[in-house]
């Protein structure tokens, strides 16, 4: 257990530096705080980043190259995106609004920082109902909206490839499918997944050493409550389902490994258990699958 008093531990993202230390962003419950715990010195510490007002929510942490932290978080006063940052070993964070003029902005924040630092986040404009991405940093940002159907940009996960363009996963619930959307060719393309049922909700994207993406995803479909998993690694989207055993697939998340194979975490709400998939046998191509 990390030692931090109170209700604490929502929405934690964690990265591990290159040292091995890991570094966590999390939401303090009882005081409303965006808080951050490491075991960097050899032991755990935990101190809070932001405690002006009720900040925390959707939290998304990760390290650039130099080991430099970085958090996109939800200011529920406020109704606004934010972002704090501070070097390796720094004591100081550097914390500011990202500059959206939305009323209520913010929400299913994914960060993702790529070669040059330039940190990118997808988020969710509860307002107009619009995925959004803001690129920049702590001396501005650019914000562009990526999908502007209705109600479009929950549980949005975002990964940077190795040539800096931009992949991100998210749920159109208007629709109920699971849309991806990516500026690898100069201009963001939107393309539909998996739109069969109600699928999409709990997106986790994730990008192999050759940029193909693998998404983790949940089916509500009423007859199906599945686990599901979308990879475009043939050059088309191909879909299976991975765990079909009750009422699975929540809160996923999804990584993989040097060697293709895809990892996914998951909640199995029939059982109330914590589950993990794997693959055994990577696709024609590899990738896994």
């Amino acid at each position: 257990v990390v030692p931090d008093a109170g209700d604490v531990g929502r929405y934690a993202s964690l990265a591990v530096d290159g040292t091995g230390n890991v570094h966590i962003g999390y939401y303090g419950l009882d005081n409303g705080d965006l808080k951050y715990a490491t075991n960097a010195s050899g032991a755990w510490v935990a101190t809070v980043v932001d405690g002006g007002g009720n900040v925390g929510s959707y939290s998304s942490l990760a390290l650039d190259g130099t080991g430099r932290i970085h958090i996109s978080y939800y200011d529920a006063t406020s109704g606004a995106l934010k972002y704090a940052t501070k070097a390796a070993g720094g004591a100081v964070w550097s914390i500011v609004t990202v500059p959206d003029p939305g009323v209520n902005v913010g929400w299913y924040g994914s960060l993702a920082v790529d070669g040059t630092g330039t940190v990118h986040i997808s988020y969710y404009d509860v307002t107009n109902g619009h995925l959004k991405c803001a690129s920049g940093g702590i001396g501005g940002w650019s914000i562009v909206t990526v999908d502007s159907d209705a109600n479009v940009g929950k549980y949005s996960s975002l990964k940077v490839d190795a040539s800096g363009h931009v992949h991100i996963s998210y749920y159109d619930e208007t629709n109920g499918k699971l849309k991806y959307a990516t500026n690898a060719t100069g201009a963001w393309i939107k393309s539909i997944a998996d739109g069969d049922g109600i699928v999409g909700s709990y997106s986790a994207l994730g990008l192999d050493g050759s940029g193909r993406v693998h998404i983790s995803y949940y089916d509500a479909t009423p007859t199906s409550l599945n686990l599901k998993y979308a990879t475009n690694a043939s050059g088309a989207w191909a879909v299976r389902v991975v765990d079909a055993t009750g009422d699975v697939g929540t809160d996923s998340s999804l990584a993989v490994d040097g060697s293709g194979f895809v990892h996914i975490s998951y909640y199995d709400a029939t059982n109330g258990d914590l589950k993990y998939a794997e693959t055994f046998l990577p696709p024609p191509g590899g990738g896994g699958g």
